[in-house]
Order: structure tokens, then C-alpha cells, then sequence
């Protein structure tokens, strides 16, 4: 065991969410194996899973990390080569804590560990990744009376039943471009799509390649989905699909080769599930447009909002028995799915609906698309806070306009709205806003912008 003293500062690596860092200065073998035996000590496990990526350095730490768990005590179910929904759903499959070496959209230096108690439940900062860090930063060793077996698994085959039964795609044919920009949706698309009779599939980066040779598996980034939008146009597909590089997020582009807004992506789901339950609650997060709980609320739903984040919809969808909820980033959550996030799920349900109807994706979601959006834009300051103090002390007291805490701060108003907030891991705040029409939108994110950099 390395001395802890020795180590980096393990608070750069244990995030919010997840451990992810640089291989192998920040991130090495022997932190996958002390983090292995502190998981299975707090969480009490006698069985993990193992999943990992298709980056250069994921078999080696995820073999450390298996050896650590065994050591401690614990079983190890190996499901190898895995997207990160692909694991949570071996977690809730086999209800058994797991473990996904990933850095999903990260440059290839990078690496990281998802972990997720029994049921795919969250482990973050506040549901055991600190006490997690804390018993590796004190150097503790994890070592049973028996060690525990290592077996190799492969689910893809139940994963990929598990989704079509969730999202059945009948109804017309489509030609759908897929994007997998060389990450793990080039393991598991090609599983779907060949269970599906009526989909011609146009293959794009399916070459797994932690490298990415081709561009950053990063699709929130409109710059890495130019190509899908060429490929659409060039092959008169119906939709593109693109995914981050563990694929547990999807985009849409649509016929005409324009990005569709995850929100409408968030609606046109929510409405599905809503016809399937009736009633139900949906989880939107605050930066998810306004369209969302208004459509929500007239097909007789219940919104409900919260932060921004999986562990704060997660928790709120166990608190409330949600159906289903949706974030702006690209991650959607099915409580069928053990509440976990699914880019697969979710595009199955958007080509489900699209097989369904006569018309193109524009004329599908042209309801769910109400509203102007910015897209996320990140500025570094110095001092987030200080900054955030003023913008509220601009805003305070101002006609129609009110202020809330929620996740940073959020200012809204009849015809628009704009959320500000930190950044988990660097000096940035990042601004979301949105108005009824683009001249609306415009003119209140660069009000907020000037007013965020000229006190940066």
C-alpha cells in the first residue's frame, strides 16, 4: 500500500460524483485496489461488479480494483468491456454494488471509477465517496479471512432485452446514423440495432479507441457533432444519434441536420412514459427548459425540479416514485431502470416514437420546443461567490423578477430566466438561459455575461 503521504491530494481526484483523474500520476493501479477495499468496508458488500471502458489503461485498473475487492473479502462478478449504463444495469440485474472504470468524455490521459451501491443506487460525495477517500487517505488495509472469487460474466446479452422491453421500436423503417465517436456505443449499439428488424443502421466511429482518433467523445460540444450532422444530411437518414464516450448520454440531430435540445429530448420522453402511467411525477433539473414542466403539467403529470446532478434526480425520484426524469446535459433516468441513466433508453424511446408517427423528428418535437435556449457557457473568476453576490444584488428588487437557491442562483421572469452556478471541481461558473424568442434570449445572456466577466 502506497503511504498516504505519498499520495496526490486525493481530494483533486475524489469529485462530487465519481474518482477521475490522470493515468497514472493521479490515478494507478494501487489507488484502484485501496479504493476496491474501501467500497466493499463501507459498503458492507459480499458481491461487486466490474465494468470497464475502452481506454488503454481500464482492463489494468479494473483487474487492480477487482484484486483489491477479493482481498477484502468480497466476490467479484466481471462483466469486462461495458458502457457505464451496461453496468448499473448488471448492479440492478444482479443487486449487487458496482464499480465502471471510466473518465466518459475525458481527453485519454484520463481515468476514473463510477461506483453505485446495490440497485445501481448512487455513490457520491454524500452517500459513502467521502468516507470512501478518507479510509484510502488513512492508508487502511482490507484483508479477509478468505479471499473472495473473481468470475467473468457477459450481460450484454440481458441488457440489451432488458432495454427493448422497456422501448419497444416498431412501426415504420428508419435509417438512423450512429455516432459512437470510438467509445462504448460501439459495443452496444451494434447488440441493439441488430435486434432491430426495421432500423438501417448508418455505423459511425464504432471502432473502440480510447485514444479518439477522430474527435472528443463529447457531444454536449456542437463542434464533435458536425460530422453526424454531415452524415445525416448525406444519407437521408431519419435521425443521428451520438454518444459520449461510456455512453450514458445521448444527443439527437435531427433530418434537416439541426442538434435537437436535450430538453425537448427530456419532453418527448416524458410525455411516453406519461401515456404509459398517467399521473405520474417527472424529474426535470433547474436548467431544463420551461417547456418540460409545462407540458408535463398539461398531459396531467406532475413536475417536479431539482439540482443539477444524478445524485440529486436520483434521490429525488426515489423520494417521489418518478417515472422518469431528464436533465439538460444529456442524461435521462428511468425508474424502470433502477433509476439510473441510460443513452441507449433514451434513444430507443426517441426512435420508438419516431417509427410511430408519419411525420420527420422536426414535426415531432416542434411542440417540445418552445422556447429559446443558450446551451451551457462557462467563464473562470477568480471568486465564484463574490460574483454570484452580485448578480444577485443586480437582480434583487427588479419588476416581475424573483430569485432562488436552489443550485446556485437561479433569476426568472415571465418572458425569461437565467441560472448561474459553480463549478464542483474548477473556478468557473457556468450560465444557462432562456427566453421566449431568440432576440429574448440574446439580450438576457449577454446582460448576465457582461455582468459575470466584468466582475471576474
Amino acid at each position: 500500500m502506497v503511504p498516504a503521504a505519498s499520495r496526490p491530494d486525493l481530494d483533486q481526484v475524489f469529485k462530487a460524483y465519481d474518482v477521475r483523474g490522470t493515468v497514472p500520476d493521479q490515478i494507478d493501479a494501487e489507488l484502484a485496489r485501496a479504493t476496491a477495499g474501501a467500497f466493499v468496508d463501507v459498503t458492507g458488500a459480499d458481491r461487486v461488479v466490474v465494468g470497464h471502458d475502452m481506454r488503454p489503461s481500464s482492463p489494468e485498473l479494473a483487474a487492480a480494483f477487482a484484486a483489491g475487492a477479493s482481498a477484502a473479502g468480497a466476490d467479484v462478478v466481471m462483466i469486462g468491456l461495458a458502457a457505464t449504463d451496461q453496468l448499473y444495469f448488471a448492479s440492478g440485474h444482479l443487486d449487487v454494488p458496482g464499480a465502471m472504470f471510466t473518465a466518459s468524455h475525458n481527453p485519454a490521459r484520463y481515468n476514473g471509477i463510477k461506483l453505485c451501491h446495490a440497485g445501481a443506487r448512487p455513490v457520491g460525495r454524500d452517500t459513502g465517496l467521502s468516507e470512501i477517500r478518507d479510509r484510502v487517505a488513512a492508508g487502511t488495509t482490507y484483508t479477509a479471512p478468505r479471499a473472495g472469487e473473481v468470475s467473468h460474466r457477459d450481460v450484454l446479452a440481458d441488457y440489451v432485452d432488458h432495454l427493448l422491453s422497456l422501448a419497444p421500436v416498431t412501426g415504420r423503417r428508419l435509417r438512423v446514423a450512429v455516432d459512437a465517436g470510438n467509445g462504448m456505443a460501439g459495443h452496444t449499439a451494434p447488440a441493439v440495432f441488430e435486434r432491430l428488424t426495421d432500423i438501417e443502421l448508418v455505423p459511425m466511429y464504432f471502432e473502440l479507441d480510447g485514444t479518439f482518433p477522430n474527435h472528443e467523445a463529447n457531444p454536449i460540444e456542437p463542434a464533435n457533432l458536425v460530422d453526424l450532422q454531415r452524415r445525416v444530411l448525406e444519407e437521408r437518414a431519419d435521425v443521428g444519434l451520438a454518444f459520449d464516450g461510456d455512453a450514458d448520454r445521448c444527443f439527437l440531430v435531427d433530418e434537416q441536420g439541426a442538434l435537437v435540445s436535450p430538453s425537448a429530448l427530456t419532453a418527448l420522453i416524458a410525455s411516453r412514459e406519461l401515456a404509459r402511467e398517467p399521473g405520474a411525477t417527472v424529474i426535470h433539473n433547474l436548467i431544463t427548459s420551461r417547456a418540460v414542466p409545462e407540458l408535463v403539467t398539461e398531459l396531467g403529470g406532475t413536475p417536479v425540479r431539482t439540482r443539477v446532478g444524478h445524485s440529486f434526480i436520483k434521490a429525488t425520484m426515489a423520494e417521489t416514485g418518478a417515472v422518469f426524469g431528464g436533465e439538460h446535459s444529456g442524461h435521462f433516468y428511468f425508474r424502470d431502470f433502477w433509476r439510473a441513466d441510460s443513452g441507449m433508453l433514451a434513444a430507443l424511446h426517441a426512435l420508438a416514437a419516431l417509427a410511430e408517427s408519419d411525420g420527420p423528428l422536426s414535426g415531432l418535437l416542434a411542440e417540445h420546443q418552445r422556447y429559446a435556449l443558450s446551451g451551457e457557457i462557462n467563464s473562470t473568476v477568480d471568486d465564484p461567490g463574490r460574483v454570484l453576490e452580485q448578480v444577485r444584488a443586480t437582480y434583487a428588487g427588479r419588476d416581475g423578477v424573483t430569485l432562488d437557491e436552489l443550485d446556485g442562483l437561479t433569476v426568472s421572469h415571465d418572458d425569461w430566466w437565467f441560472n448561474v452556478r459553480p463549478s464542483n471541481t474548477e473556478p468557473l461558473l457556468r450560465l444557462n438561459a432562456e427566453g421566449r424568442d431568440p432576440a429574448t434570449m440574446e439580450r438576457v445572456r449577454d446582460a448576465a455575461l457582461d455582468l459575470i466577466r466584468s466582475h471576474a
